[in-house]
């Protein structure tokens, strides 16, 4: 068997890195200028820890806003928590990386997208066996960056 370098994981592991490192110095030095985050993550990830009322809220994904109100950043290996404000009340929550589908900075219009390793084994398989229920239907909310932007 021929070896090969597979330079999708290879990418996916860098930019998982460059993520780890971005939030190691916001947790220990605070957002520098108008620097802010809109992450997406997976709810239904296994390790995502977050309250019962936002998961019910936000069944599939969800996208996070790190600006103005954080606490308690810690990041590890795996991933980060972070404590947020979500109507002045405040929740904490454990995303790991692995969850993570989008990453941006629209300060310096910066932006990663992850790919799925699932959704990507379930799309070449092609065999379809008709016993699974299709997936339960969400209305999605589409949210002008605008709305977060400083006037």
């Amino acid at each position: 068997m021929a070896r090969s370098i597979d330079y999708g994981n290879l990418m996916h592991r860098a930019m998982r890195s460059l993520i780890q490192s971005v939030l190691e110095d916001v947790g220990q030095n605070g957002l520098p200028g108008a620097h802010h985050f809109f992450i997406t993550f997976d709810t239904t990830h296994p390790e995502v820890e977050m309250a019962d009322w936002l998961k019910a809220r936000y069944p599939a994904e969800m996208t996070i806003v790190i600006q103005h109100w954080f606490e308690n950043l810690v990041v590890t290996d795996d991933g980060f928590t972070i404590t947020l404000n979500f109507g002045n009340q405040p929740e904490p929550m454990v995303i790991p990386f692995d969850a993570v589908r989008t990453f941006v900075d629209p300060s310096v219009e910066f932006g990663l997208r992850f790919e799925s390793h699932a959704e990507d084994e379930e799309d070449d398989e092609g065999d379809d066996d008709g016993d699974d229920d299709p997936p339960p239907q969400h209305d999605a909310e589409v949210v002008s960056l605008d709305k977060f932007r400083k006037q």
